[in-house]
């Protein structure tokens, strides 16, 4: 268990740390937004009338799943394509999940949910990038641990 004096006593103002977990947050927002959003533009272009609920649970396990995709394939240029499978499948499922919720919960906000239009998407990017950044900026610093 992580005592409360470890989450109080960060330095939150180190430009590096900040640095390396936006770029870290920025990978895995590009492996989530692949599934989250090809899944709500597959629904929205074919028609298929299914709840609006279920194509956004669907499309955070889509977002996960090609997040943990594009992780193993960048890894897998530094490792063994094993050993880079466990690796991704050991990123921080915290931070892709509040993510996915981010994106998705702005997407229902706005649009009424499974609606992609020209001006949601950066608005759903943007809040599925500052989520997670705090937490992978601190799983950083007082665990030396990155999400990816």
């Amino acid at each position: 268990m992580i005592s409360m004096t470890v989450v109080t006593s960060i330095n939150w103002r180190c430009q590096h740390t900040w640095h390396v977990a936006s770029k870290n947050t920025t990978w895995c927002l590009l492996g989530c937004a692949i599934g989250d959003l090809g899944t709500i533009a597959f629904f929205q272009f074919t028609g298929i009338p299914w709840p609006t609920l279920v194509i956004m649970a669907l499309a955070v396990i889509n977002g996960l799943l090609t997040s943990i995709v594009l992780e193993t394939v960048i890894l897998s240029r530094q490792m063994t394509c094993k050993l880079a499978f466990k690796t991704a499948i050991g990123m921080s499922l915290i931070s892709m999940i509040s993510m996915e919720m981010a994106m998705n919960i702005v997407d229902v906000w706005l649009t009424g949910g499974a609606k992609l239009t020209w001006w949601v998407i950066p608005i759903m990017l943007f809040a599925g990038f500052v989520t997670p950044l705090p937490y992978n900026y601190w799983r950083l610093k007082a665990l030396g641990k990155t999400c990816h």
